[in-house]
């Protein structure tokens, strides 16, 4: 497995796979070819059907920019080797002088056709949590630990980095108002969420409203193509910040509390990248909200200073309740309904964790397990269902 910087990235939304990946394919590609004076890019599967929506072409005009750019939506061709596939051709004068293919993995991440990750990327020998416990059971270890000790000192201040662009996210979210862009004419809530407080409200309320508006507030940056971390992606990047920070505000854990959490939390995520998948084009939304609501079970059992097994458990029971969710934003747009999935899976992260801690010794599926699961279930989905608005709820149109 490689490295969480590979994980966790600070970048512009609306999505991972849509903008942050294109975007970083065409920046390589262009430095790989001063000589070009114009390109023309080719999009394929989702990134051709939802590109329009989630700003796909725009973003790569401007990472290609002062060049001229051609952008080809080709939603014809299937023979894909990833849904969301793209090919970048550089001209001079006119002429051919390079293309290369590139897929983008989900999170940001991209591999370019022929490209093979190098050992010396995989910084984590070990590819599954079976194999990761032993080890920290054996060693007497926790979970961040034994990542601190895989990734090295300047880890910590890679997430304190991390963490600083989460807060920041929060809180432009929470002060922002208006609507969002896209032209569904969607008002941004978290700024009424988090004021909207009730004479009676009870503790218990109280904690989903101040959840959801954290959850709320990332959520509306990310739609507004403000910047935000993937946790592991843009579209799901609400749900590890959301009830971090909530946790932070209410029981004052320091910074390095929560790095260590978010240690924990991308060790979750890594593996689920790295045997299933993050890609809401590739496996439906199970693999973004869904593995956004395991890194945030995880990291919330680190918080609590549960044990691995508690914590392997709340990671299982946040994927399996959301085995088989659909990816359908409306328009292509990460709005409806991704914002409020963001909002639904802080709560359930928060669920999972308080069951796992009373009924962790009755469990009988492994996270290992269930993280296979996900991956079979993403691939017996209907591809109408997988990011390319074409069913599900993306085929209600709002007047």
């Amino acid at each position: 497995m490689q490295s969480l910087k590979e994980l966790y990235k600070i970048g512009c939304g609306p999505s991972s796979s849509h903008t942050i990946g294109p975007e970083r394919a065409s920046k390589i590609f262009k430095e790989s070819n001063p000589s070009a004076d114009s390109f023309c890019v080719v999009l394929y599967g989702s990134l051709a059907k939802t590109g329009k929506g989630h700003c796909t072409d725009e973003v790569i005009k401007k990472t290609l920019f002062p060049n001229k750019c051609e952008i080809i939506f080709n939603t014809e061709e299937t023979d894909l080797p990833h849904p969301n596939t793209l090919d970048l051709i550089a001209y001079c004068n006119g002429v051919e002088q390079s293309r290369a293919r590139a897929v983008s993995v989900g999170g940001g991440s991209i591999v370019f056709e022929g490209e093979e990750i190098s050992e010396s990327e995989h910084i984590y020998s070990e590819r599954s949590f079976e194999q990761i416990a032993k080890i920290c059971r054996d060693q007497d270890k926790r979970l961040w630990e034994y990542v601190a000790e895989k990734e090295g000192a300047e880890i910590f201040s890679y997430m304190q980095e991390i963490w600083s662009a989460m807060k920041n996210a929060i809180k432009r979210g929470l002060s922002d108002e208006g609507t969002l862009p896209g032209g569904l004419g969607i008002q941004k809530k978290a700024k009424m969420l988090y004021h909207s407080q009730h004479i009676d409200e009870s503790t218990e309320i109280k904690e989903t409203r101040m959840v959801c508006s954290y959850a709320f507030a990332v959520s509306e940056q990310n739609a507004s193509g403000e910047r935000i971390v993937t946790a592991p992606t843009c579209g799901a990047a609400g749900v590890l910040p959301a009830v971090l920070y909530y946790q932070q505000q209410k029981r004052g854990y320091s910074d390095e509390d929560i790095v260590r959490a978010l240690m924990t939390a991308g060790l979750i995520g890594n593996l689920i990248k790295t045997n299933a998948s993050i890609s809401g084009a590739e496996c439906g939304c199970q693999a973004e909200i869904g593995s956004a609501c395991a890194m945030a079970s995880a990291a919330l059992g680190e918080l609590f200073g549960l044990d691995i097994d508690k914590i392997e458990y709340a990671a299982e029971i946040a994927i399996e309740h959301h085995l088989g969710l659909t990816c359908d934003p409306i328009c292509g747009l990460v709005q409806i309904p991704c914002i409020e999935r963001n909002a639904v899976a802080s709560m359930r992260a928060i669920n999972a964790v308080n069951l796992s801690s009373f009924l962790w010794n009755t469990r009988r599926i492994s996270f290992d397990r269930v993280v296979q699961t996900m991956k079979e279930t993403g691939k017996d989905l209907s591809a109408r269902y997988k990011e390319t608005s074409e069913a599900g709820l993306a085929k209600i149109r709002l007047q």
